[in-house]
């Protein structure tokens, strides 16, 4: 049985992801986690004293919380009526990103899916600060659900890559599965500047068509092109109905200067974005230097 956390400050947008979700999994037996994080508007003393459960004062958030899962819960119920699928609810004084990270050890929880947060139309804003600190730290894989996206049947998926990490079997595992459930075809693109793969990248492109031998699958190759804008546009072009990415953690150094490009596909992604741990070591070679980081 699948183990699912949804993520819920009670806003819209929360509950599109979980109307997601629902559909999404829904010839899966699943158990679903309910979660409401939220912190006080200021800190009381007695807070630093075993938190709001150990205070002799009553906490308005709390109630607030319990009542907005409950009445999550008891909404679900009434509107969906799946006999694969059980829920159970948690309220949590934490901030979001630590309490996800604690119930997805805690639980064995096995994907997180969770709304946007756009904010005011714009694209940059498109994860919403939240999603974007849920993916950086997130041990599992999580699914964002773009604000007012309504289920559809997912036939394609799309992997971006660079062939620069050999994907470790239990990290695309997920994504295996996912294909499997929808009977759909996976896309595996790489779009870069240069016109050959290099010998790591052959390398690590031989090791991936391997480890996807059992799912229906597309390579594509495209030179001189930006990366996200191409995955974009190759998007389009195909009708995808969901796009991941293994989400490769840069050093200190890279991380000042360059952005992610899980971050600027998954900013302007129209379609829901499934973001998964890549632990990888990376091995590059160039035409005057050849090197390895590991992560």
């Amino acid at each position: 049985m699948k183990k699912i956390l949804l993520p819920t400050d009670f806003s819209k947008n929360a509950w599109n992801a979980i109307d997601y979700a629902l559909h999404f999994f829904s010839n899966e037996k699943c158990t679903f986690y309910l979660l409401n994080a939220y912190t006080p508007s200021f800190y009381r003393v007695d807070y630093m004293f075993g938190g709001p459960a150990q205070s002799a004062i009553p906490d308005n958030g709390i109630n607030l919380s319990i009542e907005g899962l409950e009445y999550a819960l008891k909404r679900i119920k009434k509107e969906y009526k799946n006999p694969n699928h059980q829920f159970k609810m948690i309220s949590a004084f934490n901030t979001l990103t630590d309490e996800v990270h604690e119930v997805c050890k805690d639980k064995n929880i096995d994907m997180v899916v969770m709304g946007t947060q756009g904010a005011s139309g714009a694209k940059e804003f498109f994860l919403g600060s939240n999603t974007v600190h849920v993916l950086r730290k997130a041990p599992i894989p999580v699914l964002a659900v773009p604000t007012e996206y309504r289920f559809k049947e997912v036939n394609k998926i799309l992997l971006p890559t660079d062939y620069w990490s050999k994907y470790k079997p239990n990290e695309i595992g997920p994504l295996i599965d996912l294909v499997k459930q929808f009977n759909a075809t996976l896309h595996v693109v790489h779009v870069g500047e240069d016109h050959d793969l290099t010998p790591p990248q052959l390398k690590n492109k031989e090791h991936l068509v391997h480890l996807l031998a059992d799912v229906p699958t597309e390579f594509q190759d495209i030179t001189d092109a930006y990366m996200p804008n191409e995955v974009h546009t190759y998007m389009e072009k195909n009708a995808i109905g969901l796009i991941a990415m293994m989400n490769r953690k840069h050093s200190f150094l890279e991380r000042l200067i360059l952005k992610q490009n899980v971050d600027a596909v998954g900013y302007h992604s129209a379609v829901p974005f499934l973001v998964l741990p890549d632990t990888a070591e990376i091995s590059k070679i160039g035409k005057d230097e050849k090197y390895s980081v590991a992560h």
